[in-house]
């Protein structure tokens, strides 16, 4: 049995050492759009087969690369076996056979069932690392390591639940279904800020509500564009929500406690659409942060709240791990945007949301595994293993040695 075991184990190595030489191919989102419009199951099907074992190997490559101590915290560990199965599953892909209708719907389903299988990893990989702060005392070093894997380990899971979603959505079972009929996969191809705007508002609010009893009012100061039209973008509307969600959260909360008054002042919110970005700008005046403090706000091992209980795990605390700035900012990023911070200590703090406004300029920025992770991990340069161009080739030999 222990034999059995051990060639299994073995053989799985090899083939996550086969996919990881591959890097992910970077799709921009007129490319998502482009195909959903001729919605080809078996092109879909064809092409994900391999790119998903490519995506999942990348990043479980660098999962290996973390400090031991935090591999061997049960979190992180049973994170690690959520995506050895998912790649075990999607290798089964690895043999044509000429694409049947069977071979299809299995597929779709393996896809809904990885997915659900990650559906924690967020806060199962944030209680990894609980667990190793409770357990043992994290160095600079560590803790610069950590938060070099978690932004290409969460962006890693961003893209891979793109393809995952965008399959599923257009070819799964329940299509028929969909109430988002203009929308293409889980792209909205004329998507409303103001309207994503204000879901998020009314969401957070009601959560400020609930935990405060009290909340400051929503003010639109502009949301035209030069025709004088709502400005309407090629995006994912999830993404943009997830962004503003947190935002809306983080003021709220600060906006209350900062004033402790029954009059509190408006969160303002500015919509502006340019010749290469979008953008939408938050304003609050809660307090703002000290300019010290700015970067930290985008750390995964800080945060201004108390530490969730384990029974807070599956709830939507108004604050907690500290996840969510990190985690929007890369949402902004992953499409070749950016959310920025600015804060005047002692009145508020205004963010900055960044969206491409041009589709084909909307690429995906994936983190790509080569030989020299290994160093990455060990120094803080940390500017040239990201890919966003649309290719899908295997690292050579010659490249390594180029860059050794």
């Amino acid at each position: 049995m222990r034999l059995i075991t051990y060639r299994l184990a073995k053989n799985l190595e090899k083939m996550v050492d086969f996919y990881s030489q591959f890097n992910p191919s970077s799709l921009s989102i007129k490319q998502f759009i482009d195909f959903g419009l001729k919605a080809n199951e078996q092109k879909s099907y064809q092409f994900l087969k391999k790119e998903l074992p490519v995506r999942l190997a990348n990043i479980m490559k660098e999962i290996h690369l973390l400090p031991d101590n935090l591999l061997k915290m049960p979190s992180v560990n049973l994170v690690n076996n959520w995506y050895t199965q998912s790649f075990n599953e999607m290798i089964e892909f690895e043999v044509d056979d000429g694409c049947t209708e069977q071979t299809l719907d299995k597929f779709c389903k393996i896809l809904v069932k990885i997915r659900n299988r990650h559906s924690d990893v967020v806060q199962t990989m944030a209680q990894g690392v609980l667990e190793l702060k409770d357990s043992h005392e994290i160095d600079l070093h560590t803790e610069n390591s950590i938060q070099y894997f978690l932004d290409r380990f969460y962006m890693s899971r961003i893209g891979i639940r793109m393809l995952i979603n965008q399959h599923t959505l257009l070819f799964g079972d329940h299509i028929n279904s969909n109430n988002h009929h203009q929308h293409i996969g889980c792209i909205d191809p004329y998507c409303d800020v103001i309207s994503v705007v204000k879901d998020a508002y009314e969401n957070a609010r009601f959560l400020c509500d609930q935990y405060y009893l009290t909340s400051p009012e929503l003010e639109i100061c502009k949301s035209i564009d030069a025709d004088d039209e709502p400005i309407k973008i090629v995006y994912v509307p999830s993404h943009l929500y997830h962004i503003l969600f947190e935002l809306f959260k983080n003021s709220m909360r600060a906006i209350v406690e900062h004033h402790k008054t029954d009059i509190l002042p408006p969160l303002q919110v500015t919509i502006v659409k340019g010749k290469e970005d979008v953008c939408v700008k938050v304003s609050d005046q809660g307090g703002g942060i000290p300019r010290s403090l700015s970067e930290r706000m985008f750390h995964y091992m800080y945060s201004t709240a108390p530490q969730p209980s384990k029974s807070d795990a599956h709830t939507v605390p108004l604050a907690g791990y500290g996840y969510g700035l990190p985690i929007s900012r890369l949402y902004a990023r992953y499409l070749h945007g950016d959310l920025v911070l600015l804060s005047c200590d002692g009145f508020g703090t205004e963010a900055i949301i960044y969206l491409k406004a041009l589709s084909n300029e909307a690429n995906e920025l994936l983190p790509i595994y080569n030989k020299m992770s290994t160093r990455f991990y060990k120094t803080t340069d940390h500017t040239i293993d990201w890919r966003s161009t649309c290719n899908h080739t295997p690292i050579s030999q010659q490249q390594f040695t180029q860059t050794q």
